[in-house]
C-alpha cells in the first residue's frame, strides 16, 4: 500500500526508530508498503519507516537506475541494518521525500560494511561502494532521527531543488 509520507518538520522525522524483534507478517507488510510507496516516485531511491510513521528500524533501498550508480544489489529491503565498516569519505548531494524543496551537500562514507536481516529473518552481511553506501547511510540516518539537514557543514551546504 502506497503510504503518505511524513515531510519536515513532522516531530515523527526525530524520533529513535524502535528494533525489529519479531519477524511476523506486520514486518512483511511494512516491507510492501516501503516499496510501494518507494516505487511511487519516479527518482527515489530509498526509503525508511519512520518517514511512513511507522516506527520500526526497517529501510528500502534501490539505485540500480540511478545515473550514479556504479553497483548494486538492486532492490533490498533491510531490517536492523548496522553499519560495522565505512572506508573513505566524499561529499554529494542529496535530497529527501521528507525535504521536498531542497537538497544538500552531505559527506558520507564511499564504501560501507552493513549488517541486517531481510524481513523473513534471513540474516544479510554486505559491502555497498559509491551511490549504493551513501543511500543505505541516508536511510540509516532517518531510523536515528537525524536528516540531511543535521549533515551540513554549513547553511551554505543547502539549495533549493530545481524544478522537476
Amino acid at each position: 500500500m502506497i503510504r503518505p509520507v511524513l515531510k519536515y518538520p513532522h516531530p515523527s522525522l526525530r524520533n529513535p526508530a524502535a528494533e525489529v524483534t519479531a519477524f511476523d507478517e506486520r514486518v512483511l507488510e511494512v516491507a510492501r508498503d516501503l516499496v510501494d510507496t518507494m516505487r511511487s516516485y519516479e527518482k527515489c531511491v530509498g526509503l525508511a519507516a519512520p518517514q511512513i510513521d511507522i516506527p520500526l528500524r526497517m529501510i528500502a533501498v534501490d539505485v540500480s537506475r540511478h545515473p550514479k550508480t556504479t553497483a548494486s544489489h538492486g532492490l533490498v529491503v533491510l531490517v536492523n541494518p548496522v553499519v560495522v565498516m565505512g572506508a573513505g569519505k566524499e561529499v554529494g548531494r542529496e535530497g529527501c521525500l521528507s525535504l521536498p524543496d531542497i537538497t544538500a551537500n552531505v559527506a558520507r562514507a564511499k564504501r560501507i560494511q552493513f549488517e541486517a536481516s531481510f524481513p523473513d529473518g534471513e540474516p544479510i552481511r554486505s559491502v555497498s561502494p559509491g551511490f549504493e553506501a551513501r543511500a543505505i547511510l541516508h536511510e540509516i540516518d532517518h531510523l536515528d532521527g537525524i536528516l540531511i539537514l543535521d549533515r551540513v557543514a554549513s547553511p551554505t551546504e543547502v539549495f533549493a531543488r530545481r524544478s522537476r
